[in-house]
């Protein structure tokens, strides 16, 4: 099993930025991936960021060149460094992590709200 914990969420006024951080704990030599999904009210969850254990990373098009995705993986932590925000962005975030030989994500965190105001 491998637990995740989100933290960093807030309110945040257009052009501002935030830092998530997902700890993770448990079975983690069993993780192959981790990223971040957002769900916004009325929407399905979407995809944000990826990245793998090799380092490979993927951004959603609506928040390239915005937000940065990291792993310390000393720290067993992914991060995801917000900038420029704008209040299309104001969702419900969530850490997600994907095990070795699994192709869907697994495992998730409880979720973080960021709310970006106008």
């Amino acid at each position: 099993q491998v637990q995740l914990v989100e933290s960093g969420g807030g309110l945040v006024q257009a052009g501002g930025s935030l830092r998530l951080s997902c700890a993770a704990s448990g079975n983690i030599l069993s993780i192959a991936s981790m990223g971040w999904y957002r769900q916004a009210p009325g929407k399905q969850r979407e995809v944000v960021a990826l990245i793998g254990s090799g380092g490979g990373i993927n951004y959603a098009d609506s928040v390239k060149g915005r937000f940065t995705i990291s792993r310390d993986n000393a720290k067993n932590t992914v991060y995801l460094q917000m900038n420029s925000l704008k209040p299309d962005d104001t969702a419900v975030y969530y850490c997600a992590a994907r095990r070795v030989n699994y192709r869907d994500y697994g495992y998730w965190g409880q979720g973080t709200q960021v709310t970006v105001s106008s």
